[in-house]
């Protein structure tokens, strides 16, 4: 069992003050946007014994469990991070295992470079994900149906907005979502802008539904991706509730601090609402055009979690993939210790409280800790736990 110590990643979108207050330390005054927690090779989280990924490459077998390595590889399949958005992340989608395939090794084939900034695949795999909200937290996920979104739009009143109105009226789902956004991401870049300008201006005046997207103007001045964040669900989490985000849906976070726990992958395909390389064909190609409702997620009991311990059940979130499995206990004051062995690798991070777990010792907020596959994990306390570990 290895207590970690984790990288924070200082994206410019990321908040001053969450993690640091999440930690309990000054801030630095500079963005801090993620905390990494596992062995992806871009910032592995170190250990006693080393990089996490140079420990369990040793030994996956030993670390992992064989069921996890014969089913995922020799590798940890899961990335968990903290993640506090201070600003509108890009509107960005993920492809889905398949697609991440085939674009990894058409940019092999074609010689594009891993570092290049066009670069679309970094790797094989895909990356779905979920992030459960720690403090009120804001995001878009999905497209709206193209009647509502025809209904927004229209309600601004700008005259450029008029020909993706009837097109939203005009089409079929799958291909009305297909032309407006399509046509945002090719118009002329000036005329765009000065499209972007106007609505901004409206979504300022009037307020209410319209708030959200006048803040994201005001970080991405001139930006299509304001008029394409128009096409999706805005949401609105309270603390504990999750989001999952699988292939082709395009998203974005917006503010606030949460745990997010995906597939060990680094594919992003942009949207808008960045500086970065967007590749509108590859971007098409990959985007699943259709309405469909966020979903969020609120923790279930997980099965038999009463019969072990009647005062902490672990609660887990529900989705369809294998890679991770992301649960929550909380434990209040007198609660019998909890038994968390299993066949499978963890990390547990501790979010609120004081948690003590088996030989690595007291957990306060923002810490973690690596546990083997098979090795004793039972933790006490009073405070809250994530748990993330793999199906296998």
């Amino acid at each position: 069992m290895d207590r970690l110590t984790n990288t924070i990643r200082p994206y410019a979108w990321g908040s001053t003050t969450a993690i640091a207050e999440l930690l309990g330390v000054e801030p630095t005054g500079e963005p801090q946007a993620e905390m990494w927690m596992g062995a992806h090779p871009g910032a592995p989280s170190r250990t006693g014994r080393g990089p996490l990924d140079e420990v369990i490459a040793e030994d996956p077998p030993h670390e992992l469990g064989k069921a996890a390595v014969t089913k995922f590889g020799p590798r940890l399949p899961f990335l968990l991070k903290i993640l506090a958005a201070g600003a509108p992340l890009s509107l960005q989608v993920h492809p889905n295992l398949e697609e991440a395939r085939e674009g990894y090794e058409d940019e092999e084939r074609r010689g594009v470079p891993i570092d290049a900034p066009h670069r679309n695949y970094k790797d094989a795999n895909h990356k779905p994900e979920l992030i459960c909200a720690l403090t009120p937290f804001d995001g878009l996920c999905g497209f709206r149906a193209p009647v509502e979104t025809a209904e927004l739009l229209a309600g601004l009143g700008v005259d450029s907005l008029k020909p993706y109105v009837d097109l939203l009226h005009a089409k079929p789902e799958e291909a009305a979502l297909r032309e407006v956004l399509t046509a945002v991401l090719t118009a002329d870049p000036e005329a765009m802008a000065a499209t972007v300008a106007e609505v901004t201006e409206a979504a300022e005046r009037l307020g209410g539904d319209y708030a959200p997207y006048a803040g994201i103007a005001r970080h991405y001045p001139g930006d299509p991706g304001v008029i394409a964040a128009m096409l999706l669900n805005y949401v609105q989490l309270r603390p504990g509730e999750a989001l999952f985000l699988g292939a082709g849906v395009p998203h974005a976070y917006l503010d606030g601090l949460g745990v997010e726990i995906m597939a060990n992958s680094d594919n992003v395909l942009r949207c808008g609402l960045t500086p970065k390389h967007v590749d509108v064909p590859e971007l098409l190609r990959v985007v699943r055009f259709e309405a469909s409702d966020p979903g969020v997620l609120r923790p279930e009991a997980a099965s038999g979690s009463e019969e072990v311990a009647e005062e902490v059940a672990e609660e887990v979130y529900d989705t369809p993939i294998d890679e991770f499995r992301l649960s929550r206990l909380v434990l209040p004051e007198g609660a019998a210790p909890h038994d968390l062995t299993a066949a499978t690798p963890q990390i547990l991070l501790c979010v609120a409280g004081s948690v003590a777990v088996g030989g690595a010792g007291e957990l306060t907020p923002g810490e973690s800790v690596f546990v083997p596959a098979d090795e004793r994990a039972e933790v006490s306390g009073v405070g809250t736990v994530f748990r993330a570990t793999v199906v296998a």
